[in-house]
């Protein structure tokens, strides 16, 4: 036994080594040793064949490199390290990314003062530029902004600033922002005017391959590339200032300013602001959570803990909490948690806990918990739980569980635990509950489905072909599932003497008696006519009919009815049939405009 669990522990040993081993070379591309030979060829077709020899990729900004220039060189039995060190000389660094090598410029992480002066009163200035760290290119919009006091400024096209700082003891820091760059902070000693050399360095992420298949040469660096072939491996990412009504109400500068500064600065008490960007906070609005907003005409906030009110609209970065009311549109970037009241329209892109009222319409990307009561219409990108009622329509792109109410359409993708209630159509994938409307659809029922038309994909599906004493041939389809499904009737008479005509709809449930009896129990109205529109003759029916099934698709149905006819037409017109006449019809109700009587129905049904 000791033996066999030494020889056992070893075995195991032995794995977890070569597990290990396996992983340092998968990991260390750089160390992998190549052997080729290329005359005067261009810089990226050498890349692609190192890049073959050893079973790797290259990622890198097509900007940095001079992929013409031709390569005359011989690599035997050289790590690739070594070649590329050789191939590209000093000024670039190499960086392994799965099973990617990066090539980026050597980054320089330099602040330089180009000049220097002590400033008078109050105030001083600092000036200057800011540089792409491995380009050396001069970067526009650029966020340089005073975390503490929230002043802020962009460079512009060539990359220049200024910014006006007031004098402290204590040397100040400056935040340095950029999207896909690496945040900079860079230390300020008061009291003097500058002007300054800021280099930031490009973020580091994982290269992405675009579906043409080309970064290979072409470089998939994370910045966007010029050339229109390329597929930008940046990603739009799912902000609330890329919803239509922000792009409509942010000016470009407070858009890129906020998408450049991800975090929140602080938290403040009270902000008012007139229009975005002209308020207590200036440009900064959208970096700070307040307690209480107010916004005259609108407003760009990062978030709400307690109130806000906006003539027109109110638009958040992050989350809202307790109460936001617009006379047109709110937009929060986070979540909802309270109550939310737009005349027009409300945008949540993240959940929603609490009552959302919009005028029109009301939008929430993930989950809905709560009531949302659109004039229009609402959608919840997620799931639903709670009320939802619309003018029009609503629509939830997951589940639902609750109750949803609409003028004329509910649409819920995935399963609906619930109540479905519209003056048109219900849809459900699958349904747990009830659905109410004029035409209902779903793929599975646990409920009740009830309408004029039901339809189950993977439910009840029947046509009964059948004869009864008042119409020769009938047709009725069966639609829902065993537990409720609904009729539609159809019949006439071939006597050319005694014609008829009935329309007419029912509903009724499937009761099994074993593995070949059924029992259906029915009730159903049809309008009948006999001859003219005007008059109205509506047959009522109780049925009872008994199946016995011959195969899969076939089975027999018979039994009796109850019938009871209204009709107000007191002469039978020549050529068609009157349903009232006769001996074994009787009047029980002391009235010439109600007949009843006991009938029969009996046929084949398919399916």
């Amino acid at each position: 036994m000791k033996k066999t669990a030494k020889t056992t522990a070893r075995f195991i040993l032995l794995l977890l080594l070569a597990a290990a081993a396996n992983t340092a070379t998968a990991q260390n591309i750089l160390n992998k040793k190549v052997s080729f030979s290329v005359q005067q060829q261009r810089l990226d077709d050498v890349l692609t064949i190192l890049g073959n020899k050893g079973n790797f990729s290259f990622s890198y900004n097509s900007n940095i490199l001079k992929r013409d220039s031709l390569v005359t060189y011989t690599a035997n039995n050289h790590t690739v390290s070594q070649v590329l060190n050789q191939l590209l000389n000093e000024g670039f660094e190499f960086k392994e990314s799965g099973n990617y090598i990066i090539i980026r410029k050597t980054a320089l992480r330099v602040t330089s003062i180009v000049q220097q002066s002590q400033s008078e009163g109050d105030i001083f200035t600092i000036t200057g530029y800011v540089v792409n760290s491995e380009t050396g290119e001069k970067l526009g919009d650029v966020s340089i902004y005073e975390p503490k006091n929230l002043v802020s400024t962009l460079t512009d096209e060539q990359g220049r600033f200024s910014i006006r700082l007031k004098n402290r003891r204590q040397p100040t820091s400056l935040a340095v922002s950029r999207s896909l760059f690496e945040d900079t902070t860079v230390v300020i000693n008061p009291r003097y005017n500058m002007q300054l050399e800021i280099a930031i360095v490009p973020a580091f992420e994982k290269p992405v391959i675009s579906t043409a298949n080309i970064y290979q040469r072409a470089g998939a660096y994370p910045i966007e590339q010029k050339d229109s072939i390329l597929v930008s491996p940046v990603t739009k990412p799912e902000t609330i200032e890329y919803n239509r009504f922000a792009r409509f109400l942010l000016s470009a500068k407070l858009k890129t300013q906020s998408l450049n500064i991800k975090d929140i600065l602080g938290a403040k008490a009270v902000q008012v602001s007139l229009v975005p960007g002209f308020g207590i906070h200036g440009k900064m609005g959208s970096q700070v959570i307040n307690n209480f907003s107010l916004n005259v005409l609108g407003g760009y906030t990062g978030g709400v803990d307690g109130a806000e009110i906006g003539g027109v609209f109110n638009i958040n970065k992050n989350n809202v909490r307790m109460a936001q009311i617009a006379g047109v549109v709110n937009l929060v970037g986070g979540g909802s948690s309270g109550i939310q009241i737009a005349g027009v329209h409300n945008t949540v892109l993240k959940h929603v806990h609490g009552i959302q009222l919009g005028g029109i319409s009301n939008h929430v990307s993930h989950n809905m918990r709560g009531i949302q009561v659109g004039g229009i219409g609402n959608l919840v990108k997620d799931s639903l739980e709670g009320i939802q009622i619309a003018g029009i329509n609503n629509h939830v792109q997951k589940n639902s569980r609750g109750i949803q109410v609409a003028g004329i359409a509910n649409i819920t993708a995935g399963d609906a635990d619930g109540l479905q209630a519209a003056g048109i159509f219900n849809y459900a994938k699958r349904l747990k509950g009830v659905q109410i409307g004029l035409v209902n659809i779903a793929d599975t029922v646990d409920g009740y489905t009830i309408g004029l038309v039901n339809i189950v994909r993977k439910g009840y599906h029947k046509l009964y072909v059948h004869n009864s004493e008042i119409t020769h041939f009938n047709l009725a389809f069966k639609t829902g599932n065993a537990r409720l499904y609904s009729v539609l009737r159809g019949g006439l008479n071939f006597n050319n003497d005694q014609k008829l005509y009935s329309l007419g709809y029912g509903i009724g449930t499937n009761l099994s008696l074993g593995s070949r009896f059924s029992c259906m129990p029915e009730i159903s109205a049809d309008y009948l006519y006999t001859g003219n529109w005007e008059h109205s003759n509506i047959l009522n029916r109780i049925s009872l009919q008994f199946d016995y099934k011959i195969s899969g698709n076939l089975s027999v149905t018979a039994g009796p009815s109850f019938a009871l006819y209204y009709s107000n037409q007191e002469h039978t017109i020549a050529g068609y049939a009157n349903p009232s006449a006769g001996a074994h019809k009787y009047n029980w109700f002391g009235s010439n405009k109600v007949t009843t009587w006991f009938g029969w129905n009996a046929g084949l049904t398919l399916f």
